[in-house]
């Protein structure tokens, strides 16, 4: 329960993080300079929190481990953040929310392509896991190429005119499309990230060190990034008490204290059981998108979603099933080995007392 309540509260504050970073890139502010900002404050937040709190257990920093660290923090924290700001800023915060869904699927399909994971389609819970697969696909296939009528009546999401509200229409449209393989393109990313998680446990098994140091490297590569992609914005300047204070909670909030939790729930629990819980995610997104953004729900998102969902439990059901029966093989196997010590040990007496 411990690990279900701490995967509850990171969903949360993480939907509260894309709600603030929403509003921020609605401002005009480049995507990479909220990665370099919110890294910063990430690291320099869990600094003194892994020096003191984790000095007497942490190992020597080994140029592998080093590797390691900066592989991952390239990949699950400067580009996982700056593809999916990207499309949070062309969609909205509940669209994002549920593209982040893909992320157990595509965590299965690598394991899967890394031989971290196997699939045995003679019992129930390969099939599973291949049936929830493909449910997911069909799903994010739906997300892509169709957005559908708005759910919610213009009048009832802002106070925007009918005139207005099709102009930002026709505007987004187009961007839509490129939000969404985006958004594809960044949950590939972070399941990456929640497999080299299991590697980077074992040789540095520190959660507020290694996500200090990871911060730290990603803070460094989005800067050098923020200089070739943005040259003419190169500026590192924030504007707005809104905008820092938003960027304070998601440097040290979602940057640092989710990702330790996520680390030692990957620990704890492996990636796919700390990646189930990204549906959690969607689900206080659309409540803040709806209350506070007033962003309207399309037919496409909620159909597409509901597909993801359910192919992504049916997924983990199948890796639960696998689990039991290996459980139940793993408990005859040694049952026979030990019915068949027993049967040794009584014929050697037999022949002792001949």
């Amino acid at each position: 329960m411990k690990a279900v309540v701490v995967m509850l509260s990171i969903n949360l504050a993480l939907a509260g993080v894309n709600i603030l970073l929403k509003e921020i890139l609605n401002e005009g502010i480049s995507q990479l300079l909220i990665v370099v900002y919110r890294q910063t404050i990430s690291s320099l937040f869990l600094l003194p929190i892994a020096y003191f709190w984790e000095r007497k257990t942490r190992p020597q920093l080994t140029a592998y481990t080093l590797f390691l660290l900066f592989i991952s923090s390239l990949l699950g924290l400067t580009l996982t953040l700056y593809l999916f700001l990207i499309g949070l800023h062309f969609t909205s915060a509940t669209f994002s929310c549920a593209f982040l869904n893909l992320v157990p699927v595509n965590t299965f399909v690598l394991a899967v392509l890394f031989r971290m994971e196997k699939v045995n389609m003679k019992s129930k819970g390969g099939i599973a896991k291949v049936v929830g697969t493909l449910v997911c696909i069909s799903g994010n296939l739906l997300l892509i190429l169709y957005k559908g009528t708005p759910l919610t009546s213009p009048g009832s999401t802002n106070g925007k005119t009918n005139g207005g509200r099709a102009m930002v229409e026709a505007e987004t449209q187009g961007k839509w499309l490129i939000g969404s393989l985006v958004l594809t393109g960044g949950c590939f990313m972070w399941s990456s990230w929640f497999l080299m998680q299991t590697r980077v446990g074992k040789v540095y098994p520190c959660q507020y060190s290694s996500t200090c140091i990871m911060s730290f490297f990603s803070a460094i590569q989005s800067a050098v990034l923020h200089l070739i992609i943005d040259r003419k914005n190169s500026l590192f300047i924030v504007k707005g008490k809104f905008a820092i204070l938003s960027l304070i909670y998601a440097g040290s909030v979602g940057s640092g204290l989710c990702y330790v939790g996520m680390s030692w729930c990957v620990k704890q629990k492996g990636p796919v059981f700390t990646a189930a819980f990204t549906p959690f995610m969607e689900i206080f997104a659309a409540i803040f998108d709806f209350f506070i953004l007033h962003e309207q729900i399309h037919l496409g998102s909620v159909v597409g979603s509901v597909l993801i969902i359910s192919g992504m439990y049916i997924l983990l059901w199948g890796k639960d099933k696998e689990a039991k029966e290996c459980v139940v093989k793993q408990t005859i196997s040694i049952e026979e080995a030990y019915h068949k010590s027993n049967i040794s040990s009584t014929n050697t007496d037999a022949l002792e007392q001949i």
